[in-house]
């Protein structure tokens, strides 16, 4: 194995700190991506700077703090545990870094030549395809390799949502509370239905496509989350699970079911509920505050008996072996 190559984990990002002034400086970059709000340039910046950020920093900085730790940000911390556990099982130089906010794929990339690296192999921490996650930072990847006066060569490793490593890893967290559940509920992030229409191309309608078992997938980002759900379930034999979609935003169409919606309608039947994430490695702000937090009050409020929230597989050791294979691979 030589080790004049390097491996580089992406991962969304997050704020530096949760005072109201970080938050705002990681909402407008996160935010201005057109990749994310996809409207015409002057719609979204007259929707960023005229509503968007007079007003939702100090309610998101409210929110992180509801989950930072004493050493940061969750998601700043698993994915550097993760980049460290991996470093110790390969001889490639292992580097992450966050589409918004930091560290950034420009300076990661800066430290790769600096140790004379010339190819990298990269992870989009993102088990299903989206145009606003995986797509935007490939694309910032090689915007910033454009501004080096060398720029490196790249290898893009494709998502994940069926691997084998990946489910098994997300399975082990689920498997404990099995036997004090009725229903395991599935909540990936949203996305506007728009996206989806663009990315899955003619043919998809959004809902009721998905889960047929023999719909091409294409670049569907729906179509993958419950092939990503169907995976987990069969792996534990789990009979009763549903698929849903959270973290909405706006008026315009979401893709549905609606995980608040869902929430409400699994509590009044008084039942015991698991919720999963595996839209995300890392728990972040929409995992411990949306779903281990919110999700859970709403839940109990409702008439739910028990809510247990299963982690993201984060640094866990069946996680980074699979991750250090890619790394390894080649």
């Amino acid at each position: 194995m030589t080790n004049d190559r390097g491996f580089l984990l992406i991962n969304v990002g997050t704020p530096d700190s949760t005072s109201v002034s970080d938050v705002r400086r990681y909402l407008r970059e996160f935010l201005s991506d057109g990749r994310v709000i996809d409207l015409p340039g002057i719609f979204r910046w007259l929707l960023l700077n005229f509503i968007i950020l007079p007003l939702r920093p100090r309610k998101s900085a409210e929110a992180y703090r509801a989950i930072w730790t004493k050493e940061g940000s969750p998601l700043l911390l698993y994915t550097r545990d993760l980049a460290a556990q991996v470093q110790n099982l390969t001889s490639r130089k292992v580097k992450f870094a966050m589409r918004y906010g930091n560290p950034s794929i420009a300076s990661a990339l800066a430290e790769f030549a600096r140790e004379g690296i010339r190819r990298v192999r990269v992870l989009p921490l993102y088990p299903q395809y989206a145009s606003a996650s995986t797509a935007s930072s490939i694309a910032e990847l090689y915007e910033c390799a454009a501004q080096m006066n060398d720029p490196l060569e790249f290898e893009i490793l494709p998502p994940f949502f069926e691997d084998t490593g990946f489910v098994e890893a997300q399975a082990a967290l689920i498997a404990p509370v099995l036997s004090r559940v009725d229903h395991v509920l599935f909540s990936f992030h949203g996305l506007p239905e728009r996206q989806i229409l663009r990315s899955a191309g003619q043919g998809c309608h959004t809902e009721g496509c998905c889960e047929n078992p023999g719909q091409r997938l294409g670049m569907c980002y729906r179509a993958q989350s419950f092939r990503t759900a169907k995976a987990i379930a069969e792996r534990l034999s789990i009979q009763s699970y549903s698929v849903s979609f959270q973290s909405r935003l706006g008026k315009t169409p979401w893709i549905k079911p609606y995980t608040d919606h869902v929430i409400q309608d699994l509590g009044a039947r008084g039942g015991r509920l698991a919720v999963v994430c595996p839209s995300f490695v890392s728990d972040c702000l929409e995992t411990l505050e949306e779903i281990s937090i919110r999700a859970r009050a709403d839940f109990l409020k409702a008439g739910g008996r028990e809510f247990h929230y299963v982690p993201c597989v984060n640094a866990g050791t069946s996680w980074v072996k699979r991750v250090a294979e890619w790394a390894n691979a080649g």
